[in-house]
């Protein structure tokens, strides 16, 4: 088998699979669990925000005093 006719079939494979076998989520669960992940985000962005500015806050006052 050759290196073209293995690709054909590993495409022809991933094709079917996506199309019968995987289980896509309906609408409202993808919407919500956006909202889940956007959220988390900005909460993990602010903590590291935060995190940064302390930090950055105590090595002023280190290295000024």
């Amino acid at each position: 088998m050759s290196v073209f006719q293995r690709f054909v079939a590993y495409s022809k494979e991933s094709y079917n699979e996506l199309i019968y076998k995987v289980t896509w989520p309906k609408f409202d669960a993808l919407m919500r669990n956006t909202v889940v992940v956007c959220i988390a985000s900005i909460i993990l962005t602010l903590i590291v925000f935060g995190l940064d500015a302390a930090f950055k806050y105590l090595l002023n006052m280190l290295y000024n005093a």
